[in-house]
């Protein structure tokens, strides 16, 4: 906005990312009515403005950021440098309320039945009376999708879930007793066991972008051969978030944090005809919303979030069936752990991942030269920015106690404190 509008934009002296105390320099303005004098918000810049544009005035500002909002309030004109709308800028969500509410002049009536209204509406038009075909993990996104599906379309909808080696312990076995046969959902439920084909690609690949792309491009190959078995699928169906499309880069400015699965469209070689996405919109907290609405049970809805590529990005590295049991087992270990200390309802998202550190350890008589486990466990309200979890060291030490003497191959377990920005929520 500033720049568009005759200001200037430079690359900071100091950057600023995390917390930041922000100063109200105009305490008059509809965003910050009865915002306190001085207040936290979250920050995630290198580029600031040097001069603004003609007609603003400055409003609110940080010790690293002269300009940390500015308005024009004749032209209703607002900007904020840092995002109001995580969790970690407690007076955000007052700010986009009075922006909405007073400033667009918004009545504040729409609910989330009307999402799902339009989104039925407009997923009939779509498809017509051509099949889907949706990649279920049994994950939120995933699972959401297929119910909203199932609701438009109903037996048009076909559901494949594809065991690539990279899930949970005991994941596959919880998918299919929930969503196959005797599982109470109205679907076709086709299992496909991948695991030797995605072990093959990602053989000798480290870097994560690359393991990234090569799962995204296994599953689309995967999915492709499922439609041709099955005959006559036009569309396929994918629960792709909006946080996974910033995160992307598509769509908008913003630089690309990390490449997903199912973002960025359909390969041209690909022989469906269209790309349902009925969840692009949301957030993750919006998804979950919605699964209540379409009267999903909330031990599915709050299940903990897990990646598409599963843990290939949960294992820094080259990817083996040997680190993927190694992290299955360990992960199993403080999921458990969690749930006996009552820690598991204060996270928002914790798993164990593996690092590609390998320490020389003493275990009995014998020396050892094994890996070291990264425990994470984050806060998060959108999955945007997150913190990490201050688990009581009693629990962290009967993990690392469980992971070293019941997980063969690791020798050190580390503990995550970094939050959202700087790092990302998984490991790669």
């Amino acid at each position: 906005m500033a720049k568009l509008l005759g200001g200037r934009v430079e690359t900071a002296e100091t950057s600023e990312y995390g917390n930041a105390e922000l100063h109200m320099d105009a305490p008059n303005s509809v965003l910050f009515r009865n915002v306190p004098e001085t207040t936290v918000c979250w920050m995630s810049h290198r580029d600031r403005i040097s001069v603004l544009p003609p007609g603003f005035r400055v409003t609110a500002h940080t010790p690293h950021c002269p300009i940390a909002a500015m308005e024009n309030a004749a032209r209703k004109l607002y900007a904020l440098q840092f995002h109001p709308e995580v969790l970690h800028t407690p007076e955000g969500a007052g700010m986009l309320t009075r922006f909405v509410r007073e400033v667009c002049e918004c009545s504040g009536t729409w609910v989330m039945d009307s999402y799902l209204e339009e989104q039925i509406k407009s997923i009939r038009e779509q498809v017509g009376g051509g099949r889907v075909l949706l990649g279920l993990s049994g994950g939120v996104d995933s699972s959401v999708a297929a119910a909203l599906l199932s609701r438009a379309i109903g037996k048009q909808l076909v559901c494949v879930f594809v065991d690539h080696g990279l899930l949970r312990k005991g994941e596959a076995e919880q998918v299919a007793a929930v969503f196959g046969p005797g599982g109470g959902f109205d679907l076709t439920f086709r299992p496909v066991d991948a695991k030797e084909r995605f072990y093959r690609a990602l053989a000798g690949v480290t870097d994560p972008e690359q393991k990234r792309r090569i799962i995204g491009e296994q599953f689309i190959r995967v999915f492709e051969a499922e439609a041709k078995a099955l005959g006559s699928i036009e569309f396929l169906a994918q629960g792709t978030i909006y946080p996974d499309v910033v995160e992307s880069g598509t769509g908008s400015a913003g630089a690309v944090i990390k490449s997903h699965h199912n973002v960025g469209g359909l390969p041209k070689d690909l022989s469906f005809s269209g790309l349902v996405e009925p969840l692009r919109p949301l957030f993750k907290d919006e998804v979950r919303t919605l699964g209540r609405t379409l009267g999903l049970p909330e031990q599915l809805i709050n299940r903990q979030p897990f990646p598409g590529p599963g843990l290939g990005v949960r294992i820094v590295g080259e990817v083996t069936p040997e680190k993927v049991r190694i992290v299955q087992e360990a992960d199993a270990i403080f999921r458990e752990e969690m749930e006996r200390f009552g820690a598991d309802a204060g996270a928002g998202q914790f798993f164990a991942a593996l690092s590609n550190l390998r320490s020389v350890g003493v275990m009995g008589d014998s020396r050892t030269y094994d890996y070291a486990v990264v425990l994470r466990a984050v806060q998060t309200d959108d999955f945007m920015t997150a913190t990490a979890v201050r688990l009581p060291y009693a629990l962290l030490e009967s993990v690392t106690n469980r992971i070293v003497n019941e997980v063969q191959g690791v020798n050190r377990v580390l503990y995550d404190l970094t939050g959202k920005p700087p790092a990302t929520i998984e490991l790669e």
